[in-house]
């Protein structure tokens, strides 16, 4: 398969003691601070361990988030908002922002910027087993899977649980609604990708093909609309991805729906279409050169050398070469100036996101320990103890390529 897919940096957080200097007032509510320091600990050493797959993940997360919606959720009975919401400090930086960070004292701030990371490692999984150059029908399926659950978070977010912060998310910051878009679109279209690659291996009707790739490239096309009023230091880069990746996919279409028209005998419309992917792949290597000049946050490659990007081009040059050969030889059609209209639905393969729940209350999370947490005993031990935690870059894991991928993970 041996796909490359552009991957911006994980977000970074400072350390969370979730030490509470007196308001815990029982063995039982200390355990939860305890268990919910290292269950955060544990969770972000996961987001950098190579070893770590979904069913990991899915553990380490569900482990933190039950005790933290212990901070959340109503547990006196009330409607009343969770008096432990507002005791902690929360600091994250953005996938697209650097390292400045943004900090809110909201326990739902930290759900949300936690749940973004675990989306952004699903699609650095994904894109880490999709750049293997024998991909099995198994890793395939993780791999489209993987995409498809980090696209069921983000919803999930932007849906359910950014609405209820108290500080709005601010602009260009990965909680805000253009990035959370473009990062759903994007998982749909990376997960279509793979329905492509597994059509085309099993020789699917080229019509199918066809109608996929169109879809897949009109995703890209909105993904990048989503970005285009964000600031361009923060957005250059990711949106070169994803124009490359559009007409990459456009070329894709006109290429396969050349293939039906050729099947169909129209031979003339059908090599036309065939030099409308030809410009669209053209234009597509132009980006990819583009892309590796732009600076930004996101992932070093060189996608123009990448084996599915090399493929196309040969089968575009090939069936061009036929349908032209075909012509001399037995329709001799007139060529149309203008290639044919891809008004294409497609039935089959469209990806949409795993929707995405929040793990039941931990059982550690009863009335009877909430009430043992006292606010007004901490008070004047947080401000004896104004330290300002540092939130230091995350280190990535140092991927090496495939032989014949060019790619560099971030």
């Amino acid at each position: 398969m041996a796909h490359w897919f552009h991957r911006n940096p994980l977000k970074a957080t400072a350390p969370v003691s979730f030490n509470f200097y007196g308001v815990a007032g029982s063995p039982a509510a200390n355990k939860i601070c305890n268990d919910l320091r290292t269950t955060r600990a544990r969770l972000l050493e996961m987001f950098t361990d190579i070893t770590c797959n979904p069913e990991i993940m899915k553990n380490a997360t569900d482990a933190y988030f039950s005790l933290l919606q212990g901070f959340i959720m109503p547990l006196d009975g009330t409607t009343q908002e969770n008096k432990m919401r507002f005791i902690q400090n929360f600091k994250w930086t953005d996938t697209l922002q650097g390292n400045t960070p943004s900090a809110q004292q909201d326990a739902v701030f930290e759900l949300v910027s936690m749940a973004f990371n675990v989306a952004i490692w699903y699609t650095k999984f994904a894109s880490r087993m999709a750049g293997k150059e024998n991909v099995s029908e198994t890793e395939a399926k993780d791999v489209h899977r993987s995409l498809k659950i980090a696209a069921g978070i983000f919803k999930n977010l932007k849906d359910v649980h950014i609405p209820r912060l108290i500080t709005p998310a601010e602009k260009g910051r990965d909680l805000e609604p253009r990035v959370i878009d473009a990062y759903i679109i994007q998982c749909q279209a990376e997960a279509q990708e793979v329905t492509i690659a597994r059509a085309i291996e099993l020789k699917h009707n080229a019509t199918i093909i066809a109608a996929l790739a169109f879809e897949t490239a009109n995703f890209y096309q909105k993904a990048d609309h989503t970005l285009n009023t964000l600031e361009p230091e923060c957005s250059s880069k990711w949106r070169k991805y994803l124009q490359l990746k559009q007409l990459f996919y456009m070329a894709y279409a006109y290429c396969y729906h050349g293939q039906t028209l050729l099947a169909s005998d129209k031979c003339g419309e059908a090599i036309r279409s065939l030099q409308e992917a030809e410009k669209c792949y053209s234009r597509a290597e132009s980006l990819c050169k583009e892309y590796r000049q732009t600076k930004g946050p996101g992932t070093t490659a060189k996608p123009s050398e990448q084996l599915f990007f090399l493929k196309l081009g040969g089968l575009i040059k090939m069936t061009l070469e036929k349908c032209q050969r075909e012509n001399g030889f037995i329709y001799f059609h007139k060529v149309p100036a203008e290639p044919p209209q891809l008004d294409m639905k497609a039935s089959y393969g469209l990806a949409e996101p795993v929707p995405f729940e929040l793990p039941p209350l931990s059982e550690q999370c009863t009335p009877e320990v909430y009430a043992t947490f006292d606010l007004t005993k901490g008070a004047k031990n947080d401000k004896a103890k104004p330290k300002e935690e540092e939130v230091k870059p995350v280190k990535e894991p140092d991927l090496k390529p495939q032989k014949d991928t060019g790619c560099v993970l971030s």
